[in-house]
């Protein structure tokens, strides 16, 4: 060999040398920018999530708390996925709280009401779920509940069930829902406006069929009868709609939001969001930029816990109902519970 034929040898060996090396470097960089930005999207998305210490806040005087058992399935190195049933208070807050939230038309600016309640209890297995409405119109005995700032509220007899959050925030509701029902709630759930509306932008939509034309100015939605793919907006005015169907009552909206609930269930499950982590990560900034739990659910990794639990649970096995209520007697645009029906339905959660 040449000395020239050595040279030229030499600095192809140099110059691969050289594409390797910033090969190599430009796959470093790449997976340190991959594992930075995967790093901010996990703290970004946890410190969205506000919580609420509601078992320091009401300590042991609760009712009893269900045993929650984990999965056989679970590997010594993994968490155990929990299998017990589990009770969850889902509200809706009509808050004004932020630009968003008073574009889309929340509550007086004095305050939020709890807008809707429902009671999910999930069965033991996490296979079947029960979604119980509880009209925000119905009378009760709202118990004394704490305050953030010390002292407590007082005992108010025959008051409208959502004043509780009024009065007392996620601890009230929380107090007020375990009193009437004399079931444990092992977690708080909330979602503003804002946050329902991009959490079905997120998911491309909602498909739901109404059995009615609706007209009503209030929540701005003119529907007719048939079937709609509605936008997060519009999902929200559904689920506000109260005077554009049947009587004008409570009792008419809860029906449209138990549809929009299955109509969710039903959409989420046609996502595989494993395999998109752009939806992923929008459908989940999405829920938690606008939610409040309990400090039990209060992180990614508690939240992912719960939802691999639900990974069996199918929007068919999801039943929905209202808490069967009668007109107030003293009262005929308020509603109390029907007894012995409502006891025996709560009875039947534990």
């Amino acid at each position: 060999m040449t000395d020239n034929e050595k040279a030229d040898g030499d600095r192809r060996v140099g110059r691969r040398s050289r594409v390797l090396k910033i090969a190599g470097l430009t796959l470093a960089g790449a997976l340190v920018l991959g594992v930075a930005t995967a790093g901010w999207a996990y703290w970004h998305l946890n410190n969205n999530i506000k919580s609420v210490d509601i078992d320091s806040a009401l300590g042991a005087n609760r009712p009893a708390k269900a045993v929650t058992t984990p999965s056989a399935s679970a590997s010594a190195s993994a968490a155990p996925v929990p299998t017990g049933s589990v009770n969850i208070l889902v509200l809706g807050s009509d808050s004004r709280s932020g630009k968003e939230n008073q574009a889309l038309g929340g509550g007086d600016s004095s305050g939020a009401r709890s807008d809707t309640a429902m009671v999910v209890h999930i069965d033991a297995g996490r296979k079947k779920a029960t979604i119980v409405s509880i009209p925000r119109d119905t009378l009760v005995t709202r118990p004394s509940c704490p305050l953030k700032s010390g002292g407590s509220t007082s005992v108010a007899y025959n008051a409208m069930f959502n004043s509780a959050y009024s009065v007392g925030g996620p601890v009230c509701a929380v107090k007020t829902v375990e009193s009437i029902t004399d079931v444990r709630m092992d977690h708080y759930i909330e979602i503003d406006f804002a946050g329902f509306a991009k959490l079905v932008n997120a998911l491309g939509g909602v498909t739901v069929t109404t059995t009615e034309d609706i007209d009503d100015d209030d929540s701005h939605l003119h529907l007719k009868k048939g079937t709609h793919h509605l936008s997060g907006k519009q999902a929200l005015a559904l689920a506000r709609t109260r005077h554009g169907i049947g009587d004008g009552s409570d009792l008419g909206r809860i029906g449209l939001q138990q549809m929009l609930v299955k109509a969710l269930l039903t959409q989420i499950s046609s996502h595989d969001l494993l395999t998109d982590p752009t939806k992923l990560y929008e459908v989940t900034d999405a829920v938690t930029d606008s939610l409040t739990t309990d400090t039990g659910l209060d992180s990614l990794s508690e939240l992912i816990s719960l939802g691999e639990s639900l990974k069996g649970l199918s929007a068919d096995a999801v039943k929905t109902i209202t808490m069967p209520v009668v007109t107030a007697p003293s009262d005929p645009n308020r509603v109390v519970a029907k007894e012995p029906a409502a006891s025996e339905l709560w009875e039947s959660l534990k």
